[in-house]
C-alpha cells in the first residue's frame, strides 16, 4: 500500500510538472510571437521561476497523488464518474462552487501573505519576478505552495464533483495562473470592459497587484477585492486595442 501511494504521488508530481511546462511553455512561445522581445534580458529570472515552479509541482503532486490513490483504491472523496449519479445541473454548480471556494481561500491567504513577516519569509519569492512572465505561474516558496496545494484535495471531500468537471477546474486554474502573469492581455478589450469581464481577473487586473502589491489579491473573480475595498482596477497598458 505504501509503495502504491508513493508511486501515485510521484505520478501526480510528474503530471503537475508536465502540465506546468506545457502551459507556460505554450504561452511563453505565444508571447514571443505576439510581443517579441517582451522577455528580453529575463533569462536568469525565468530559470529561477522554472526552478521554484518545479519544486512547487512536487508539493502540489504529493497530496493530489494521495487523494487520487484513495479515490481509486478506497473510494475516498466525493468524485464521481457516472454523470447520472447527480442531476446534470450539479455539474456547472460544482464547477462554480470549486472556483469560488478556491478563489476565496486564495484571496485571504494571499492577502495574509502580504503582511510583513509572511511576505519576507515566503511570498517575496513570487514577487521577485519583476516583471512576471508566463513561467511565474507556480513560482512559489514551498510554504506558499503548501497553502495552494491543499485546496482542491480538501474540496473533493466536501463537494461532489464529476471527474470531467474536476479536470475542467484544473485546466481553468492552470490557464488563469499562466495568462494572469505573462505580461500582456490575451483576452479582447470587449470582454475585459464588459459587465461580465468586470468581475473576472485577467492579466490587466493582476498586473496591478504586481505593480502595487497592496491590492487586487483575487485569483478568478473580483468579488472579494470589491467587497473588501482592495480592488484598484485594471492596468490599462495590458488591455489589447
Amino acid at each position: 500500500m505504501v509503495v502504491a501511494i508513493i508511486l501515485s504521488a510521484l505520478a501526480m508530481t510528474a503530471i503537475v510538472a508536465l502540465r506546468y511546462l506545457a502551459a507556460s511553455g505554450l504561452f511563453a512561445w505565444a508571447t514571443e510571437r505576439v510581443r517579441p522581445g517582451l522577455y528580453a534580458g529575463l533569462a536568469p529570472q525565468i530559470r529561477r521561476e522554472i526552478g521554484w515552479s518545479l519544486l512547487s509541482a512536487a508539493i502540489y503532486g504529493v497530496p493530489a497523488g494521495i487523494v487520487a490513490w484513495g479515490w481509486h483504491e478506497r473510494g475516498w472523496t466525493l468524485i464521481y464518474s457516472d454523470p447520472q449519479a447527480y442531476p446534470l445541473w450539479a455539474m456547472p454548480l460544482s464547477l462554480f462552487a470549486y472556483l469560488f471556494a478556491h478563489d476565496t481561500w486564495f484571496y485571504w491567504t494571499h492577502r495574509w501573505m502580504h503582511r510583513p513577516r509572511p511576505f519576507r519569509l515566503a511570498h517575496a519569492v513570487h514577487h521577485a519576478s519583476r516583471p512576471p512572465t508566463a513561467w511565474a505561474a507556480m513560482s512559489f516558496h514551498p510554504l506558499e505552495a503548501i497553502t495552494g496545494a491543499v485546496v482542491i484535495p480538501a474540496l473533493v471531500f466536501l463537494i461532489p464533483i464529476h471527474v470531467g468537471v474536476l479536470a475542467l477546474v484544473l485546466a481553468i486554474m492552470t490557464v488563469m495562473g499562466v495568462t494572469n502573469h505573462m505580461g500582456w492581455e490575451i483576452f479582447p478589450r470587449a470582454l475585459i470592459r464588459s459587465r461580465i469581464g468586470g468581475w473576472l481577473i485577467t492579466a490587466s487586473h493582476h498586473q496591478r497587484h504586481h505593480d502595487h502589491y497592496r491590492c487586487n489579491y483575487g485569483l478568478y473573480f473580483r468579488f472579494w477585492d470589491r467587497l473588501c475595498g482592495t480592488d484598484r482596477g485594471l492596468s490599462d497598458r495590458f488591455v489589447r486595442p
